[in-house]
């Protein structure tokens, strides 16, 4: 059976230089071994206003890779203040070569390929989020 995503929070991604609201997203968090370990696997899709939030518990360099992932995704990595470090665009299903975040990160936050460019969303912005 297929994994169903589940509203946890709520995310909204800000301009670096406005700080106004470039997008919001509902969003699922994956804070313990196996969450993280898990994340996206086995889903087959993932509404474009629905994310991920791996809240990774050391701000250091973050790897992923998409084992049993089916969905093609954009990979935001941001340190511990929700500063937008670095993102990686359209991350192929099932790749296993590692994406990193190439310099420290405290969350990484997946959402569906082509949200990024869609919204904007650069190196620098940033973002807030809440639970639910």
């Amino acid at each position: 059976m297929e994994p169903t995503f589940t509203k946890e929070g709520e995310l909204t991604l800000l301009s670096d230089t406005t700080n106004q609201p470039k997008a919001s997203i509902d969003i699922e968090l994956a804070e313990d071994e196996w969450e993280i370990r898990e994340g996206l696997m086995y889903r087959k899709s993932m509404e474009t206003r629905q994310g991920m939030l791996f809240i990774m518990g050391a701000e250091e360099r973050q790897s992923f890779w998409m084992l049993n992932t089916y969905i093609a995704l954009d990979i935001i990595f941001a340190d511990r203040e929700g500063t937008i470090v670095s993102i990686a665009t359209n991350v192929q299903p099932h790749a296993l070569d590692p994406v990193s975040s190439g310099q420290p990160a405290f969350y990484v936050l997946e959402v569906v390929a082509g949200f990024t460019a869609q919204h904007n969303i650069q190196v620098g912005d940033r973002f807030e989020w809440n639970r639910m």
